[in-house]
């Protein structure tokens, strides 16, 4: 109760320190004792100590209201590096600003409020606060409030403010370097001698895969006529065949709608970013899915995703494209339902089903992902 009433004195008004408390008690000591014995020197010392508590109430408020303050915007980290922060108070005015105290209230997932001490700021000049604070672990990490906190001149009473001052840090998951990555390497080589097997296919073929039917032009090839079209309209038409990519498309998809253990998650977070960075420096046309943001692609923007995803979000976006897949997922019975030539990395307690067409990964929490990840896949 006490702790709340002096908390609310200091931040709407002031609060007396423990010194201030003993000069007003003495004061009225000194008051008492003069309508007692209507001694006026009584009267003009409890005066003079009244007048010194008023005015060491006013400064304080007076100091921190002239107070300017910004904050620079936080480069983003990976998870276990630090984060730097820096904060600039400036006095606009004539006059020093003597003996301030700052707390930038940070999340607690980050660690507790971090707090500094000013002894001057001279006249129309700046001050740089800068610190350092670890981030442990991923995320996106919001605040807004610095507090400043003084008792000058004369340290009778506290005074704080709260400032608004929005800050927003962005914590990468670790991306593990990956030596080799079967998962991915044996999906892009089987991807390309399917290319090259459909693309012979292609240049061959006359029935099966025609995308449309188009009339006869000069240099078509005869072997693309449709003669049995062409015979009921009485005119030539061509066959227009399926055009083939690359077959390099590969999507990290994390199922970030399931239901996870939070270290699960946290494991499959840096796999997914692992895997990314890897089929791109494969040069492989990689993109990430999650359920809340769907396909996103480009190296900032996944990371920001996977800096902001968590457990079992809603889902906002539609299932992902009927492409070969690396699902990352807690659920052993969504792997039956993966598109062709896909693959799956599996953290359950329980056993991926069996005799399945796709290759994996079952990860164990206790070994080492890095290790696990540059591991053979295998058929269950």
């Amino acid at each position: 109760m006490i702790s709340a009433i002096t908390n609310w004195l200091e931040t709407h008004w002031v609060n007396p320190a423990y010194s201030g408390w003993l000069l007003g008690a003495i004061a009225l000591c000194f008051f008492g004792a003069a309508t007692n014995t209507m001694a006026g020197w009584l009267y003009l010392i409890s005066g003079i100590i009244f007048a010194l508590l008023v005015l060491a109430a006013i400064l304080p408020l007076r100091s921190l209201r002239q107070l300017e303050v910004a904050r620079k915007q936080i480069e983003p980290v990976t998870a276990g590096d630090q984060l730097t922060v820096e904060i600039t108070i400036t006095n606009p005015t004539n006059q020093p600003k003597t003996l301030l105290q700052l707390q930038d209230t940070i999340p607690y997932v980050l660690g507790q409020a971090v707090k500094t001490a000013i002894e001057i700021i001279p006249p129309q000049s700046t001050h740089k606060w800068i610190y350092y604070q670890l981030a442990a672990q991923r995320g996106v990490y919001h605040w807004q409030t610095l507090q400043i906190r003084t008792a000058t001149p004369l340290g009778l009473f506290w005074c704080r403010r709260g400032r608004e001052l929005p800050a927003i840090a962005i914590v990468y998951p670790q991306i593990l370097i990956l030596s080799v990555c079967p998962l991915i390497d044996e999906l892009g080589r089987e991807e390309s001698v399917q290319f090259r097997h459909r693309e012979r296919s292609a240049q061959t073929a006359t029935e099966g895969i025609t995308r449309a039917l188009r009339p006869y032009r000069v240099g078509d090839p005869t072997r693309l006529i449709h003669w049995r079209t062409s015979a009921r309209y009485g005119e030539l038409k061509v066959r227009e065949l399926e055009v083939f990519n690359g077959g390099q498309d590969i999507i990290i998809s994390l199922d970030s709608s399931g239901e996870w253990q939070l270290a699960d998650f946290e494991q499959a977070a840096i796999a997914a970013a692992s895997l990314y960075f890897y089929a791109s420096r494969a040069q492989l046309n990689v993109k990430l899915w999650t359920a809340a943001t769907g396909l996103v692609q480009g190296n900032r923007k996944v990371l920001e995703t996977l800096a902001a995803t968590y457990a079992g979000e809603i889902p906002q976006s539609v299932a992902p494209p009927h492409l070969p897949l690396i699902w990352l997922t807690p659920n052993p019975g969504s792997i039956k339902s993966l598109p062709a030539n896909s693959r799956w990395v599996l953290w359950s307690s329980a056993a991926a089903p069996k005799n399945l067409n796709f290759l994996g990964l079952e990860i164990e929490p206790e070994q080492s992902l890095q290790l696990q990840l540059q591991r053979p896949v295998s058929r269950l």
